[in-house]
């Protein structure tokens, strides 16, 4: 894999789960004999073309049969072989969430679950193909490792990741067609590590998967109302990186967690969990879906009913700072 600066723009382009399907697993395939991809009728919406036709005999569709879908996964697994499941993350979270925990939490089958369009990424399809919730789900079951990717390139190490490791993972994947860039160039991907990807000394802001360019985008705003703010990429929400965070509370006097999900069970309430163990800790603000569903429409526009597009953030976030004052 060629991580120069011209194919993470052009992975970028084809978005987390056309950089997956279409670049990740081919290369990874090559390099592994029983490699076994599993869809619920949605090869095509992924990308996973380039894949099918070179690795036809390792490709399944299970059709409009999610639950089924991870039956099948499971029976892989046992028989010795690697294999990735992927459909919607709502489909993965929600409706098969059962078979989750029954097949792969508890009997830690070797199944990689990609759950795309995670978050609001399918916007205009309305809450029934939202995962909003999917993190809370899936965190509470034991013996899952969950990464939540920032960009495309960060997606598709994830994946080269859970290829090499043993055990069930689930990746979820927001980041559409153009997804935003937050690595620009090649870096080392290290699981359940925080990454520091702006250094400042007022407010630490911890964001996931798409939230992490937009907090960025906010900390720039905020740099002229002369607020200076960390920005921690946590890719890895199980396990979490319990010495980072405490290093950040140690630093900090205020800590915002920015997520595209509910705010209840996600990476706020994960950051919460741990906070709560130590003493002396700073305040944390929640950023995040508000116990309640948006309007359909586009990912921007459900964004801005939540509060979580960068100016938004960059206002909350200014807010806070001078209650702190």
């Amino acid at each position: 894999m060629k991580y120069t600066a011209a194919n993470i723009k052009m992975w970028a382009r084809m978005g987390q789960r056309g950089a997956v399907f279409g670049v990740a697993l081919p290369e990874i395939a090559a390099r592994q004999d029983r490699v076994k991809l599993l869809t619920a009728d949605l090869a095509l919406l992924s990308g996973m073309e380039r894949y099918t036709k070179k690795y036809p005999d390792q490709f399944l569709n299970l059709g409009i049969a999610e639950q089924n879908m991870i039956g099948v996964a499971a029976g892989l697994a046992m028989d010795g072989y690697r294999v990735f499941a992927s459909t919607y993350a709502s489909f993965i979270a929600v409706r098969s969430l059962e078979q989750v925990r029954q097949n792969l939490a508890h009997m830690r089958c070797d199944v990689k679950l990609i759950g795309s369009s995670a978050g609001t990424a399918a916007a205009k399809s309305g809450i029934s193909h939202w995962a909003t919730e999917d993190l809370a789900f899936i965190r509470a079951l034991p013996n899952l490792t969950v990464f939540s990717p920032a960009d495309s390139l960060e997606a598709i190490k994830a994946t080269e990741w859970a290829a090499d490791m043993e055990g069930p993972v689930y990746i979820r994947l927001s980041g559409g067609l153009s997804c935003p860039i937050v690595y620009e160039e090649d870096y080392a991907f290290e699981p359940g590590r925080l990454i520091r990807r702006k250094e400042g000394s007022d407010v630490a802001v911890i964001a996931t998967g798409l939230m992490v360019s937009e907090s960025l985008k906010a900390a720039a705003i905020l740099e002229e109302r002369r607020i200076s703010c960390s920005v921690y990429n946590m890719h890895t929400l199980k396990p979490i990186d319990r010495e980072g965070l405490a290093e950040i509370f140690s630093r900090y006097g205020l800590v915002v967690t920015v997520e595209e999900h509910m705010i209840s069970g996600g990476l706020g309430s994960a950051v919460a969990e741990y906070k709560a163990t130590l003493p002396n800790t700073p305040r944390q603000v929640f950023l995040g879906f508000q116990d309640a569903f948006c309007e359909a429409g586009t990912q921007r526009y459900v964004w801005e009913q939540a509060e979580l597009t960068d100016v938004q953030i960059a206002d909350r976030i200014a807010r806070e700072w001078e209650r702190k004052a």
